[in-house]
């Protein structure tokens, strides 16, 4: 039997932003899927009626297979066997705190556990991709703070919008320095990470000069890495 590989992908953009849609290209091919299965977790923008409708029509265009989840108005009961019947499950933006508060309540943080250990490609966008760490730096309580109650998927901490809000990269890099968050990554807008095993396997671009960041107590020690390079997650 062969071993399962763990996949997450990190976006910063998608469907949601069309001039990153390319980015939702790259889930596809991370989940090693032609026409893969793709379920999308709304939770975190409240299920959003609207953004619902985006994601089928931005993922549409791939000739994918795919669903949706809703919590604020849930009609599936077996939330486990929902999860495992797709390849990919895709969270969107949103509340960061909110989303994990309400899938814990419904038994979908231990639903993703599982899929994940199967091999179910795990993805999302802002707090989408923050959820799956021990840690990130989240807005979700009206400024940019800790939340230090992730899934814990993927060890130490994460920041989205690294490059395109202002006060995110000096407030990340600090927390991390005195110890108020674990080191971690940063993602600008206009990249993803595909890590695989918890360890980064490729980063990808549709913006120039957007890439990942690894933020340690030191700094920013690797600054933006785009392309083809590998580096190693943050220990």
């Amino acid at each position: 039997m062969s071993e399962v590989t763990r996949s997450i992908v990190l976006l910063g953009g998608g469907f949601s932003e069309p001039e990153h849609g390319d980015l939702d290209e790259f889930v596809i091919e991370s989940s090693g899927v032609a026409r893969p299965r793709i379920c999308f977790l709304p939770t975190a923008s409240g299920d959003s009626a609207d953004y619902i409708g985006r994601f089928y029509a931005g993922l549409g265009r791939f000739g994918c297979r795919l669903s949706h989840l809703e919590l604020f108005r849930r009609s599936v009961t077996d939330i486990d066997g929902y999860v495992r019947q797709h390849d990919v499950i895709y969270v969107g933006g949103g509340n960061t705190a909110n989303l994990l508060a309400v899938w814990r309540r419904h038994g979908v943080d231990e639903a993703l556990r599982r899929a994940y250990a199967d091999g179910v490609t795990l993805a999302g966008i802002s707090a989408g991709a923050a959820c799956w760490f021990e840690a990130c730096l989240t807005d979700s309580f009206g400024r940019l703070d800790p939340l230090r109650d992730g899934l814990g998927l993927l060890r130490g901490s994460f920041c989205p919008h690294y490059d395109s809000e202002p006060d995110r990269p000096a407030r990340f890099t600090d927390l991390v320095r005195i110890g108020g968050l674990p080191a971690g990554l940063g993602l600008d807008d206009g990249a993803a990470v595909w890590l695989r095993n918890e360890s980064v396997r490729t980063v990808r671009s549709v913006k120039q000069g957007a890439g990942v960041h690894r933020v340690t107590p030191l700094g920013d020690m690797v600054g933006q890495v785009t392309g083809p390079e590998e580096p190693t997650a943050p220990s």
